[in-house]
């Protein structure tokens, strides 16, 4: 009704991606299309006057939005609220100016990490 994208990129992973997969049998017919899903995301990015990050939690769902934001040379706005720490290193544990490093965060912009 809203015409509101609702991106998954994970959606397929772990025991909802079996659950999709067992349905698919009983009634055929679903599709995902994460290509699609990536299109839509970087295409917002890149045409955006301005773009923001807040991220709960991290791993893929992170990743994900943050690599959106490098195709427009990073994002002017983020925030990380997770228990994640750097140590491991995880991508949840990244800090944010390992994000600035790759271009996923701008450089003048002002990250925070709660």
């Amino acid at each position: 009704q809203n015409q509101i994208p609702v991106l998954s990129p994970a959606l397929t992973d772990g025991s909802l991606g079996d659950m999709i997969f067992f349905h698919s049998y009983k009634r055929p017919g679903l599709v995902l299309d994460i290509v699609e899903d990536l299109r839509l995301i970087n295409t917002q990015a890149i045409f955006a006057h301005k773009t923001g990050m807040i991220i709960l939690g991290g791993g893929l769902v992170k990743h994900h939005i943050a690599n959106a934001n490098l195709m427009r040379n990073g994002a002017d706005f983020s925030v990380y609220v997770n228990t994640a720490q750097e140590f491991d290193g995880s991508d949840s544990g990244a800090r944010p100016d390992e994000a600035v490093s790759w271009g996923k965060i701008r450089p003048d912009a002002t990250p925070v990490k709660v």
